[in-house]
């Protein structure tokens, strides 16, 4: 129920805790298996910056996140004020904010390699081969 989804809005900690988990990635991988050169966390809503930075130093803290030693990097933050948008009769509710992470990972390779091993599959088959 959008009312009930509105009431129960998840807090920024959760939605930057939420964005780290492996079911919440585009592409599957679990980052905790590589190292980060660059994390980029994009807020949208109801987020100020002290929040934000609570966040992170949740995530540090539990040290989930591994960064690379030869890059002094560390995260990258964009707030937008404005509410995320949903589309009426949608079927999805409104919510105060939302969070969106962009993240250079090591633990990519895996993904590209298991991309290409099923590209040599169906190339030896021959498939799209004209």
């Amino acid at each position: 129920e959008p009312l009930q989804a509105y009431r129960e809005a998840l807090t920024v900690k959760d939605i930057t805790t939420m964005c780290l988990e492996p079911s919440s990635q585009m592409v599957k991988c679990d980052l905790r298996g590589g190292k980060n050169m660059a994390v980029c966390l994009l807020y949208r809503g109801d987020v100020v910056p002290k929040d934000v930075n609570q966040a992170i130093e949740h995530i540090k803290t539990r040290q989930t996140l591994e960064f690379v030693s030869w890059c002094p990097t560390g995260f990258k933050v964009g707030i937008n004020q404005k509410p995320p948008t949903t589309v009426p009769e949608s079927g999805l509710a409104s919510v105060p904010r939302a969070a969106c992470m962009l993240s250079n990972n090591t633990v990519i390779v895996d993904a590209w390699t298991r991309l290409n091993q099923k590209f040599d599959l169906m190339y030896t088959k021959r498939a799209f081969v004209h």
